[in-house]
């Protein structure tokens, strides 16, 4: 099985992923085919897209049974250890500091709850 997903991606690479695909919602094409015509209708997703954004999802043999495919999209497939997952950019950069203080159930069971040292 294979999906290619697009967005806002030109009327004509629509039309020219219906020959090959099914498209079963706006932008969402599935089917069956050969990874012959799938690597020439992603180079040809990828040549046509222009400012839009494509994904493709097929069927690999391995432990998690698929793989991605992305052009243009903030999101990137990362491979962890054989498993390929979806990198989402943050809007917020990492902080790992730890706060510093102490919570407010670890103050009750430090202090007995009372407030001051048991």
């Amino acid at each position: 099985m294979t999906v290619i997903i697009l967005t806002a991606c030109p009327p004509g690479l629509r039309g020219h992923l219906t020959q090959w695909l099914l498209e079963i919602s706006a932008g969402v094409y599935v089917g069956h085919i050969s990874k012959r015509v799938r690597e020439r209708l992603w180079a040809r997703v990828t040549e046509m897209a222009g400012p839009g954004r494509a994904l493709l999802v097929f069927q690999k043999r391995g432990e998690q049974g698929l793989s991605f495919a992305v052009h243009d999209h903030h999101w990137q497939p990362v491979d962890l250890d054989g498993v390929t997952l979806i990198r989402r950019p943050s809007d917020t950069p990492f902080n790992p500091a730890i706060p510093g203080g102490w919570s407010k159930a670890a103050k009750r069971r430090r202090f007995g709850g009372r407030g001051r040292p048991a």
